[in-house]
This record gives structure tokens, C-alpha cells and sequence, in this order.
């Protein structure tokens, strides 16, 4: 038996306790003093979600040492170098790229991550056959190839996928939008989309498409953010790549309307997929989250948009957990249960 102990975060909150873990199970859970010595003390959370990558373009962080720090330049499409090299890449280069991050996730514990996965069915199956090598959940929120609407082909994606992840609606016709978005909501999956990331978009037009939840939202007003709290749509935030195009979210904002915020790690050939350091950048630059509100941003609220059920770190139940240095925010100890083992 091992024992882990320090500050646990549950659903309910932030308590101080330890684990005393066996064979990927939780045997005890207490609140007093652990009975055995522990391997570690930290921040003991469920293993976490990524709520937003991109982890196709992971090659070109290898491909193009300067990569321009305009984001249209750099990732709007169809144009952009991202989309250029994407289409010329070959399917090797692409899987090389994803197994590299992937590696990189599984071995800090993450759980789970949300994919724009673009390049339509191919780039759908392309990710889920490499994921069948790793102990990861991958939600993938496919694309059309082109930015046009075409009902079979979204139809397609639909069935292959978890939903679809869009640009924003700058990129697109609205009217064609509104159609995909419709289709994706018929179906029962996700529609998620960038939203005023480099300039404020509007509000109406977007929330109009009912999406699951948003990308970014940095250039929105506190209107905006008041719409979106009152239709109660969560927004996903990566706070590393938008330093790397010179934006950056306004978290001041968001904390005052009350938006309830995940973290992704948004393109891999950009930044790190690591959750972690976009909760240090947030306490680093700013200081207005607690800890137990920083680590909600990457378990218990994107488990609530992608509908992942966590471990209730009680007997027997899957010792799947994270512990995190209370200084650097980085796992020190990562425990899977043997029943998540691929």
C-alpha cells in the first residue's frame, strides 16, 4: 500500500486529507494524520482534462523554427501556414507530431483533451487510431476540409466524431454556420467555436448557434460576457498561446461576471500541452483566482462541458489522481488505475 496526503479536492471543495492507495484502487480516504508515511504531500486532484489543443500541427513546431506571430498569418484559415503546411504534410509527419504530445500528456496525467481535429474524416481517423496506443481520452470536435457546408460530409464527421470544433464565425458565411451548428445539435454531439480571439465578434450572432462552450473570448466586452454567463455557456481559455500572438484573456473580466472558465493549451506547435502552466501563467499574471478555483479550470468544470465523471477517491473506487507540488504547480506523483491501462 502507498499513501499520498496533503490538500484533496473533491466536488465539494478543497480538504485536508491523504490516500492510502493498492493495486490502482483507493482503499482509504481520511482527514487526520495518515496512518502510514507518505510518499508525497501536495495538491491531490483527479487526474486532469485539456480543453483545448490542436495536436495536428504538432510537426511544424520541428518543420518552421520563427513562426510568425500574427495569428492570421499564422492560423486562419484556408491560408494561413498552419492550413499550408497541414495539406502538404504527409500522414507519417502528422502521427509523429501527435505521439510526441501525447507521450507528453500521459506522462503528466492528464485524462482526458479536447481536439479541434482539422483535415475532415481523415483527420478524425487519423487521431483515433493513433490514440488506440495511449491511455488517454480524446474528445475530438471534427471540421469540414473546406469552409463550406456540406450536409453529407458534416453528417459524416458527426458520426465519427464527438461534434464539431469551428474557427470562428469571421471565417465562415453565417448562414452556413448556423447550418452545421444545427445539424451538430440534431445529432446530439458538440459545437464549440473560437470566439473573439483577436477581435470582438458578434455576440448575438455567435450565442445564436447555441454552442457548447467558447475558445478565447478576449476581445469581448463585459455585454458580451454578461450574455454568455446568462445563457450559462462555460468558456475555455489558453492564456500561453494567446501571449504568443500578443492578446491575452481578460481574466479580471471573467472572474467579475462570473464566467465559469476551463484551460486548454490551444495549438501544439505553439505551446506545451501542458494544463499546468497555464495555471501558473494565470497565477503568475494574475492573482485574483484562488488555488481550489485554479484546479476546478482543469477537472471538475471541463468534466461538466465533455461529461466526464470523475473518481470519488472513496473505497475501492479507481486510484486515478494527480499530486501537484503546492509551489510549481507540477505533478510530482501520478497514480492510474490499472482498469484505465489501454
Amino acid at each position: 500500500m502507498d499513501c499520498v496526503s496533503g490538500m484533496v479536492l473533491t466536488k465539494e471543495g478543497m480538504e485536508k486529507g491523504y490516500l492510502i492507495y493498492s493495486n490502482g484502487r483507493v482503499v482509504e480516504k481520511g482527514k487526520v494524520t495518515p496512518p502510514i508515511r507518505p510518499k508525497v504531500r501536495g495538491y491531490i486532484i483527479p487526474r486532469p482534462i485539456n480543453s483545448h489543443t490542436h495536436i495536428g500541427d504538432a510537426f511544424i513546431r520541428k518543420k518552421v523554427k520563427n513562426l510568425p506571430r500574427d495569428i492570421e498569418k499564422l492560423v486562419a484559415p484556408p491560408h494561413g501556414l498552419k492550413h499550408v503546411l497541414l495539406e502538404k504534410a504527409d500522414r507519417d509527419e502528422i502521427i509523429c507530431g501527435m505521439k510526441e504530445k501525447l507521450r507528453e500528456m500521459e506522462k503528466t496525467g492528464i485524462s482526458a483533451f479536447c481536439d479541434f481535429r482539422e483535415g475532415g474524416k481523415e483527420g478524425v481517423n487519423i487521431l483515433k487510431k493513433v490514440l488506440e496506443e495511449f491511455n488517454l481520452k480524446g474528445i475530438i470536435l471534427s471540421r469540414p476540409k473546406s469552409l463550406e457546408f456540406d450536409e453529407n460530409e458534416v453528417l459524416d464527421l458527426l458520426m465519427i466524431s464527438d461534434g464539431i470544433g469551428l474557427s470562428s464565425v469571421s471565417d465562415w458565411d453565417y448562414e452556413e454556420i448556423k447550418s452545421i451548428a444545427s445539424l451538430a445539435k440534431e445529432k446530439g454531439k458538440l459545437f464549440a467555436i473560437h470566439a473573439s480571439e483577436r477581435v470582438r465578434e458578434d455576440i448575438d450572432k455567435i450565442l445564436d448557434l447555441k454552442p457548447d462552450f467558447l475558445i478565447h473570448m478576449n476581445k469581448a466586452n463585459q455585454e458580451d460576457l454578461e450574455k454568455v454567463k446568462e445563457e450559462d455557456i462555460p468558456i475555455v481559455v489558453c492564456p500561453r498561446s494567446n501571449e504568443f500572438f500578443g492578446l491575452k484573456p481578460n481574466l479580471e473580466l471573467f472572474r467579475k461576471v462570473g464566467i465559469e472558465l476551463s484551460l486548454g493549451t490551444d495549438n501544439a506547435m505553439i505551446s506545451t500541452p501542458d494544463v499546468y502552466e497555464e495555471m501558473v501563467w494565470i497565477k503568475r499574471n494574475f492573482g485574483g483566482f484562488s488555488i481550489e478555483e485554479l484546479l476546478r479550470m482543469i477537472t471538475y468544470n471541463p468534466g461538466k462541458i465533455f461529461d466526464v465523471k470523475f473518481p470519488e477517491f472513496v473505497e475501492n473506487e479507481p486510484a486515478d489522481f494527480v499530486v501537484l507540488d503546492t509551489k510549481s504547480l507540477k505533478p510530482i506523483l501520478v497514480s492510474v488505475s490499472e482498469a484505465d491501462r489501454p
